[in-house]
């Protein structure tokens, strides 16, 4: 039996009006923050990192920050640990998900890529593309018009040849047949019973979950956001990446245009809730709970900027008589996108050798976040 939810009818409005204003507040006022902010792609960068790890801490694991920095950058002091592993693919979706459209990551083919089963989807769409564009006149934009440049073309030319539309076309066809055929003589290999419950359909409770916040257009972003978390913690849709769910939560709330300029870190903000209440079993309790995430997750976040961009005034004051050539302006820029950087790290990213790195670092200023002799590390706190 799948386990299913439904959304209160009626919404439990007096526990949820409190936390939903403060949720909205929160995030808007941290929006606008960044909307002009000089440091908006540091923090986005920065907020990747601490999402990451907290979405680990959340499941029971301890992934220190500095060691996710070293091993995103290939610089790792140690072997990587299996938790280390798992920290960097929260990030590198996180990644994925805050450089698409905001409508991509719940869009079916965006399911499909954080799934690893983009594909077909993929392939799909590129046919769809390349079908929509032949016997597109050179030249002609989608509105029917021609471009100035190409109006020395000859008219009615079309883009590609007949002959060569023909082949590609047959190519089309044979890759579809080879496809089928390879579909029906190599079935899909079943799943390891002892990773896989072969009585989990990931396909159903997705569509199940999908539901769900389908049924969430008419209600506020930030509610809707918040009652698709708890739904995707009740419905379960994926065995192994649980963390997938708030990350769609945070697309959500882009999607509806509630976050333009950052995709939320509801796991550093459900991070900073007591392990009890994270815990309710009332369900306007569970959906309170996920609306004071959300502000948490606001309110760290402007904390932060304010932090970094202070610090970044500061330091920027030590560029001023430096010559047009100097790396230090790229330094700065580049120590604030990342929690610490390493002499290995700054030579890869400026160009320049180690020792370089460690003469621009101590002209900076920069704060020793490690002590050590060896792997030094330095960064803005």
């Amino acid at each position: 039996m799948q386990p299913s939810t439904q959304i209160p009818d009626p919404l439990p409005w007096a526990k949820l009006a409190g936390p939903l204003a403060a949720a909205e507040d929160s995030l808007a006022r941290l929006d606008e923050r960044l909307a002009k902010s000089p440091i908006r792609a540091g923090f986005v960068a920065r907020t990747h990192f601490t999402d990451a790890t907290a979405c680990l801490w959340l499941d029971g694991e301890l992934v220190h920050l500095d060691d996710l920095v070293l091993h995103d950058a290939h610089m790792d002091i140690r072997a990587p640990t299996h938790e280390l592993t798992r920290a960097r693919a929260v990030l590198r979706t996180r990644r994925r998900v805050a450089e698409a459209k905001p409508d991509w990551a719940l869009s079916e083919a965006g399911l499909a890529t954080l799934r690893g089963r983009g594909g077909q989807a993929d392939r799909e769409e590129g046919r769809a593309n390349r079908k929509q564009g032949e016997g597109r006149v050179v030249g002609e934009d989608e509105d029917g018009d021609q471009d100035a440049a190409d109006l020395d073309a000859p008219l009615g030319v079309i883009e590609t040849d007949p002959h060569l539309a023909a082949a590609v076309a047959a190519v089309d066809a044979a890759n579809a047949r080879a496809e089928r055929t390879l579909a029906g003589s190599r079935p899909r290999p079943e799943r390891d019973p002892l990773v896989y419950d072969p009585d989990w359909d990931e396909d159903a409770r997705l569509d199940a979950w999908r539901a769900v916040v389908e049924q969430t257009r008419t209600l506020p972003p930030t509610l809707a956001a918040a009652i698709a978390a708890d739904a995707w913690d009740t419905i379960a849709p994926l065995q192994h990446t649980p963390w997938l769910g708030r990350l769609l939560a945070a697309a959500l709330l882009r999607a509806r245009a509630k976050t333009r300029w950052h995709l939320p870190c509801l796991h550093a903000g459900l991070k900073a809730i007591p392990r009890e209440r994270r815990r309710a079993r009332d369900a306007a309790a569970q959906l309170a709970v996920q609306l004071e995430a959300i502000t948490e997750a606001a309110a760290a976040g402007l904390n932060d900027h304010d932090r970094w961009l202070n610090q970044r005034t500061l330091l920027a004051r030590k560029l001023a008589g430096r010559r047009a050539t100097s790396k230090l302006p790229a330094l700065l820029d580049y120590v604030l996108t990342r929690p610490i950087v390493s002499a290995g790290m700054i030579a890869e990213e400026l160009g320049i050798t180690p020792r370089a790195a460690q003469d621009l670092v101590a002209a900076l200023g920069l704060r020793e976040a490690t002590g050590r002799r060896r792997y030094r590390a330095w960064g803005i706190p």
